[in-house]
C-alpha cells in the first residue's frame, strides 16, 4: 500500500514538473546508498527531487519525514549519479515535492532548494 502510495504520487509530480517545463532526465534511480525519485533539469540545472506522499498529516507532515539521514543518503546518491553521466550542467539543485492527499483533492507543495 505504501509502494503504491508513492509511486502515485511520483506520477503526480512527474506530471506537475512537466507542466512547469521541467526536462525529466530520470526516474527511481537506485545504488545501494538510496534512491533519487525524480531527477529533471532546467536551465541547465539538474534537480534531484524527492517526493513524499500521504493521506493525512496524522503521524506528521510530508515534509517532516525528510530526515538529516534521509538528505545524506540524497547527497551520496546524487554524487554517483553526477559521476555516472555525462549530462552539461551549470548548477544542481535539491527540491523536495509533497502531496497531501484530502479527499479528491492533491495539494502539492514544491519546495525549491530545500537543502
Amino acid at each position: 500500500m505504501k509502494r503504491k502510495l508513492g509511486m502515485w504520487g511520483e506520477e503526480i509530480a512527474t506530471r506537475y514538473l512537466q507542466d512547469k517545463g521541467y526536462k525529466i532526465l530520470d526516474r527511481n534511480y537506485y545504488t545501494r546508498n538510496g534512491e533519487l525519485d525524480i531527477i529533471c533539469e532546467k536551465d541547465s540545472t539538474i534537480i534531484f527531487v524527492e517526493v513524499k506522499t500521504r493521506k493525512s498529516t496524522s503521524f506528521g507532515s510530508p515534509e517532516e519525514a525528510i530526515t538529516r539521514k534521509k538528505i545524506n543518503h540524497l547527497r551520496q546518491t546524487a554524487l554517483i549519479y553526477l559521476n555516472t553521466v555525462k549530462y552539461p550542467y551549470k548548477e544542481i539543485r535539491f527540491d523536495v515535492i509533497t502531496i497531501l492527499i484530502d479527499g479528491n483533492k492533491e495539494i502539492i507543495n514544491h519546495i525549491e532548494q530545500a537543502f
